[in-house]
């Protein structure tokens, strides 16, 4: 759904948040024709002209015949370019910073990462430069157009400071700002979150305004799409529910907790607990020395005792928590990435049991739980990210200032 999202305050505003509107429009519904723009936009047709006329002019769009369904001349109708753009798309992770250099359509051209090595800010900041540096210089001839940068914790994406990260020690750092010697415009964004858009843009939620992405790794956190848009507080995250307490009694979480979600049902809190139960002399085919996230998922799935038992525990203290944002977000459907999710055979049926046993009759009857598209690109969001700035005009009118 298009929408206009952008306070407007002066007609140079106006004028920018119209622009990104019909570059949206045609970004998604692409090929379209003008009239369908102007009616869908509810712009004036001449508005409609000149804008597009702008966007022709820059080499954002270009014009496509379509055939006509009734004779006669064919119509013209309007589509984005997306290979003649380039971005970097970073994601800081926590031992690893993994850079692509992606399209506006998606595609990755190029992969690299590097280990980190000082995780304090001068650390992460020299090596994320390093990165994007080295990519700019391999493809000097390519048209860059801004940085992406997602990252696990607590994140500012208006101003781009970092208030908490559980990997780094970069609190306080307004990481935008730090890397504007770059000269390029620098999008920074949770991890999830931007997940969660880049499935709505290219992912198993197109079309599908209203659905939750539930992210299980060294944490437990969601992304939340509400009637097409990504929920977002002002200056303030959402969908850390790996922080929801369930057992007051439970292990101390890092935050400073006890019993948070992520303390059950994350793939470290899983490898323990399964090696807890192996030290009792519980029956299994997993082994504490050689004992991984998958392994454990492939016992799951044959019906080993152990791991069939904390996939049922697990099941009920996160279906716990997704019976509640059912219950607040009645969401169309439930997307899941993760190594856990391996194991949906077993896991997804138990999960829906749970959040029937809780829910409403006439939100959870046509729920839908599936596996996320994006399991392994790590750099994903970062798409998620430039795409909104596009929309939302900002990204835009630099490019078309640029030209």
């Amino acid at each position: 759904m298009v929408k206009r999202s952008r306070q407007v305050t002066n007609h140079e505003q106006l004028k920018q948040v119209n622009a990104a509107l019909v570059y949206q429009l045609i970004d998604q519904n692409g090929p379209i024709s003008r009239v369908r723009i102007a009616q869908q936009s509810a712009l004036a047709p001449a508005s409609v002209t000149n804008i597009t006329r702008q966007l022709l002019a820059h080499n954002l769009i270009s014009e496509v015949e379509q055939q006509a369904s009734t004779g006669g001349r064919p119509a013209i109708s309007l589509t984005t370019n997306q290979r003649n753009f380039y971005f970097i798309s970073c994601r800081l992770g926590r031992d690893m910073i993994q850079a692509s250099l992606m399209d506006l359509s998606g595609q990755i051209h190029h992969v690299q990462q590097t280990p980190i090595e000082s995780h304090d800010t001068q650390g992460i900041v020299d090596t994320l430069r390093d990165e994007i540096c080295q990519i700019r210089t391999q493809y000097a001839t390519h048209k860059l157009i801004a940085i992406a940068i997602t990252m696990a914790g607590l994140v500012d994406p208006t101003s781009g400071m970092i208030h908490y990260s559980p990997n780094h020690k970069i609190a306080g750092l307004k990481l935008s700002s730090a890397l504007k010697d770059l000269a390029l415009p620098v999008y920074i964004g949770n991890d999830i979150r931007a997940r969660a858009l880049s499935e709505y843009y290219l992912g198993e939620a197109k079309q599908c305004d209203d659905f939750i992405l539930i992210s299980i790794h060294h944490g437990v956190g969601a992304g939340i799409i509400t009637d097409g848009q990504l929920l977002l507080g002002k200056h303030r995250p959402i969908g850390e529910i790996g922080h929801i307490q369930i057992d007051p009694f439970g292990q101390r979480c890092h935050c400073g907790s006890f019993g948070c979600l992520e303390t059950v049902v994350s793939n470290q809190a899983l490898l323990e607990q399964t090696k807890e139960l192996l030290q009792r002399g519980h029956q299994s085919v997993l082994s504490a020395e050689h004992l991984t996230i998958e392994r454990f998922c492939h016992a799951a799935l044959q019906g080993d005792a152990v791991a069939t038992h904390l996939i049922r525990q697990a099941a009920q203290y996160l279906g716990r928590v997704l019976g509640m944002l059912v219950n607040v977000f009645n969401p169309e459907k439930i997307l899941f990435a993760g190594e856990m999710i391996q194991t949906a055979p077993v896991l997804f049926p138990l999960l829906l049991e749970q959040i029937q046993r809780q829910t409403l009759p006439s939100f959870a009857g046509d729920l839908r739980l599936e596996q996320a598209r994006f399991q392994q690109q790590d750099t994903i969001g970062g798409y998620a990210l430039i795409k909104r700035a596009l929309h939302e005009s900002n990204l835009l009118q630099q490019i078309m200032a640029d030209e």
